[in-house]
C-alpha cells in the first residue's frame, strides 16, 4: 500500500512537471553573451590567489615539498600519457637541485612515451645544464638509438660534443648518422664540420659518399664547386666529366651543363664552353632547356663574333622544330620551317637526312587536302636537288619515287609539264606561290619563278606572273619589279597589264614617281592606238584620267579630256548562220581624236556639234514679245 501511494504521487508530480500552461516565449529573452558577461561581472569563474607563505625551517620546507609532490604524483595518476605533467614535476624537482628524482621523474615518462621528442631534449639539456656530460652522452646515445631518424638528437649529440673538444667523438657521431642516410643537411653539416678543421681530403670523401647517396644534380654541381673553391681545379672539371656520364642522356639536367660551362668560362677555356653547350643542345629539349639557351646567349655575346650567336639561333630554332615534328609528324608547315632552316646551314647530307624524315610521313588518309601539303615536301626535296646539289639524276629519282608514291587513281593532282629534265610539276605549285613557307630563300625563290616563267606553256601565266611581281615587291626590289614588267609587255599588251606598271611607279614612293607613272600612261597610249579593242583603250584613258585629276594640273587634265574618245552609234548589217541576210542592228563605236584615218569624219562631227551649239544658244538669247510689253507696261516695282 506503501509503495502504491508512492507511484502514485510520483506519477501526480510528473504530470505537473510536464504539464505547460504557457508556451509562449518570455517577453525577455536571456542569451548565453549576456550570461557570460554577468558571469564575467560576478567573477565567478575567478579563485582568489593563494596567499604567499614564508618558509623559516626545514620542517616546513619538508611539509611544503610533501604537499607538491602528491599535487603533482595526482596530477599524473590522473592522466599518465600528458607529458607536459612529467616535465613540470621534473623540472621543479630540478629547481631545487634533486637532481637524481629529476632523473628518476624523466625515466618513468620515458617508460610512458620513449617516442616524445620533447621529453628527450629535456632530459638531455638538464644533464649538460648540469655539467652532467657522461649522463648526457648515455641520454643522446640512446636518443638516436631509439629514434634514429630523428635529425635534431643527431645535430644536439654532435654539437655537445663539438662544444666540449671532442673532435675524434663528434665525427664518430657523424659517421653512426651517415650510416642511416639521412637527408642532405646532414651530409651537409658533416662536410662543414670537417672544414672549420682543415680536413679538406675528409669532406672530399665524405662528398664521394653524399653524391652516390643522394643521387642528384645538384650535388654533383656543389662537389665541383668544392672543389674549385679550394683550387683543385682538375678535380672539378673531373667532377663535371663524370656527372655528364653518370646522368647519362635519359637524365640530362641543363643546370649540370650550365655550370660546367660557366667553370670553363672562369678558367678562360672558351672552346670547351662552346663544345659544352653545343653537346648539350644537341640532346636536351627545348622545354627543358630555356636557361641554358640563356646562358650560351650571353656567353656568344661576351666572347664570340657574329657567326657565333647565329649558331645559337639556329640551334635554338632547330630543336623547336624537332619538338614539333616529334609531338606532330604529319606537321608538314614545321617540317617546311625545318627544312628551311637546314638548307640555309647545314651539309648536304644533313639535308637530305631531314627531307627522307619529312616524306616517310605519308598522310593517314587519301584525301587531297592532306596530300597537298605533303607532295610539297617531294617538290622542294626535287628543287633542292637541281637548283641547290646540282644532281640530276637524284632530282630524277626524287620526282619519279613521288609519282610512284602518289595514288593518283583516288587523289587526282593536276600535272603540268616542266623543262630539261624536270618531268612533271603540280599546278598548284606556281599557283599562290608562298615561297616564304615552301622555300625561304629569296634567291632560290627567284630562281624557280624564273623557272616556271620560262615554260613555253602554262595553264595560268597571269597567275604565275602576277605572283612573281607581287613577290618581288614584297622584296622592295623596284628595278627587278620594273623589269618584270618590262619582260611580260613584250609577250602581251593586254591594258591592265599598263595600268598595273603604272600604279606600280605611283606606289613605288620614289623620287619621281608621278612623272614616271605619266610617262607609263603615255607610251601605252602610243602603244595601244593599232588595238582593235578600243574598250581597252578607253580603260586606259579613264584610269589615265582618274590619274591625272588626283595628281595632274589642269593643263594635264586638259590634255587626257582631249584624247578621249566620242561614243557613236552605228548601223551594221547582220547575218544569219546560213548566211542570209538578217537585217541591222544598232552598236556603239568610239571615234578617238588621235586616229588619222578618222579625221574627216571628226571634223564633219566637230562642225555638226558647233552649228548645234549655236542654235541652241539663239534660241536661248530670244526673248519673248508680249513678256517684253507686259514688262515696260507694268514699269519698276517698289515697295512701301
Amino acid at each position: 500500500k506503501v509503495h502504491s501511494t508512492a507511484s502514485g504521487l510520483l506519477k501526480i508530480e510528473m504530470s505537473l512537471v510536464l504539464k505547460v500552461k504557457n508556451k509562449a516565449p518570455a517577453e525577455v529573452q536571456i542569451t548565453a553573451e549576456q550570461l557570460l558577461r554577468e558571469a564575467k561581472e560576478r567573477e565567478l569563474e575567478l579563485l582568489p590567489p593563494p596567499p604567499q607563505q614564508k618558509i623559516t625551517d626545514e620542517e616546513e620546507l619538508n611539509d611544503y615539498k610533501l604537499r607538491k609532490r602528491k599535487t603533482f604524483e595526482d596530477n599524473i595518476r590522473k592522466n599518465r600519457t600528458v607529458i607536459s605533467n612529467w616535465i613540470k614535476y621534473a623540472q621543479w624537482e630540478e629547481s631545487l637541485k634533486e637532481i637524481q628524482r629529476a632523473r628518476s621523474i624523466y625515466e618513468r615518462a620515458l617508460d610512458v612515451d620513449y617516442r616524445n621528442i620533447t621529453l628527450w631534449l629535456k632530459y638531455a639539456e638538464m644533464e649538460m645544464k648540469n655539467r652532467q656530460v657522461n649522463h648526457a652522452r648515455n641520454i643522446w646515445d640512446r636518443a638516436i638509438t631509439t629514434l634514429p631518424r630523428v635529425n635534431q638528437f643527431w645535430y644536439k649529440y654532435t654539437y655537445m660534443e663539438e662544444m666540449l673538444g671532442n673532435i675524434a667523438g663528434a665525427r664518430q657521431v657523424f659517421e653512426r648518422w651517415m650510416e642511416w642516410q639521412p637527408e642532405e643537411q646532414a651530409w651537409h653539416s658533416y662536410i662543414n664540420f670537417e672544414l672549420r678543421y682543415k680536413e679538406v681530403d675528409r669532406a672530399r670523401t665524405i662528398y664521394e659518399r653524399y653524391i652516390l647517396c643522394i643521387r642528384l644534380c645538384c650535388n654533383w654541381i656543389k662537389y665541383a664547386r668544392f672543389e674549385e673553391k679550394h683550387g683543385y681545379f682538375a678535380h672539378a672539371r673531373k667532377v663535371y666529366e663524370r656527372a655528364v656520364e653518370f646522368f647519362g642522356d635519359e637524365h640530362m639536367d641543363e643546370h649540370l651543363y650550365v655550370a660546367f660551362a660557366k667553370f670553363e668560362e672562369n678558367q678562360k677555356e672558351f672552346e670547351r664552353v662552346r663544345v659544352i653547350y653545343k653537346y648539350a643542345l644537341d640532346r636536351i629539349s627545348k622545354q627543358e632547356a630555356q636557361e641554358l639557351f640563356k646562358n650560351y646567349t650571353i656567353f656568344e655575346k661576351k666572347f664570340g663574333d657574329r657567326r657565333g650567336i647565329e649558331d645559337i639561333i639556329v640551334s635554338k630554332r632547330r630543336f623547336q622544330y624537332e619538338e614539333e615534328v616529334k609531338a606532330n609528324p604529319h606537321n608538314y608547315d614545321a617540317w617546311f620551317d625545318y627544312l628551311r632552316l637546314v638548307e640555309s646551314d647545314a651539309e648536304a647530307e644533313t639535308v637530305r637526312e631531314v627531307y627522307e624524315r619529312a616524306i616517310a610521313n605519308v598522310p593517314p588518309i587519301q584525301e587531297k587536302r592532306h596530300w597537298k601539303r605533303y607532295i610539297y615536301l617531294w617538290v622542294n626535296y626535287a628543287l633542292y636537288e637541281e637548283l641547290e646539289a646540282k644532281d640530276p639524276e637524284r632530282t630524277r629519282q626524287v620526282y619519279q619515287a613521288s609519282l610512284e608514291l602518289i595514288p593518283h587513281k583516288k587523289v587526282r593532282l593536276p600535272l603540268v609539264f616542266c623543262s630539261r629534265h624536270i618531268k612533271v610539276l603540280p599546278l598548284w605549285l606556281v599557283k599562290p606561290f608562298k615561297l616564304e613557307t615552301i622555300l625561304g630563300d629569296i634567291e632560290r625563290a627567284r630562281a624557280i619563278y624564273e623557272l616556271a616563267i620560262s615554260q613555253p606553256r602554262l595553264d595560268m601565266p597571269e597567275v604565275l606572273w602576277k605572283s612573281y611581281i607581287d613577290f618581288e615587291i614584297e622584296q622592295e626590289e623596284t628595278e627587278r619589279t620594273r623589269n618584270l614588267y618590262r619582260r611580260l609587255l613584250q609577250r602581251t599588251q593586254h591594258v591592265k597589264v599598263w595600268i598595273s606598271f603604272a600604279q606600280f611607279e605611283l606606289s613605288s614612293g620614289k623620287e619621281g614617281s608621278l612623272a614616271k607613272c605619266r610617262q607609263i600612261y603615255e607610251e601605252a597610249n602610243k602603244t595601244m592606238r593599232n588595238c582593235e579593242e578600243k574598250e581597252e583603250r578607253l580603260m586606259l584613258l579613264e584610269s589615265w584620267r582618274s590619274f591625272e585629276d588626283e595628281f595632274g594640273t589642269v593643263s594635264d587634265k586638259e590634255r587626257v579630256d582631249k584624247l578621249m574618245p566620242e561614243k557613236v552609234k552605228k548601223r551594221r548589217k547582220v547575218q544569219a548562220d546560213d548566211g542570209s541576210d538578217a537585217g541591222w542592228e544598232e552598236y556603239y563605236d568610239y571615234i578617238f581624236p588621235e586616229d588619222a584615218a578618222n579625221q574627216p569624219n571628226l571634223k564633219l562631227l566637230a562642225m555638226a556639234k558647233l552649228w548645234k551649239k549655236q542654235q541652241q544658244e539663239k534660241e536661248a538669247g530670244e526673248q519673248d514679245p508680249d513678256k517684253d510689253i507686259a514688262e515696260s507696261e507694268s514699269g519698276p516695282s517698289c515697295s512701301c
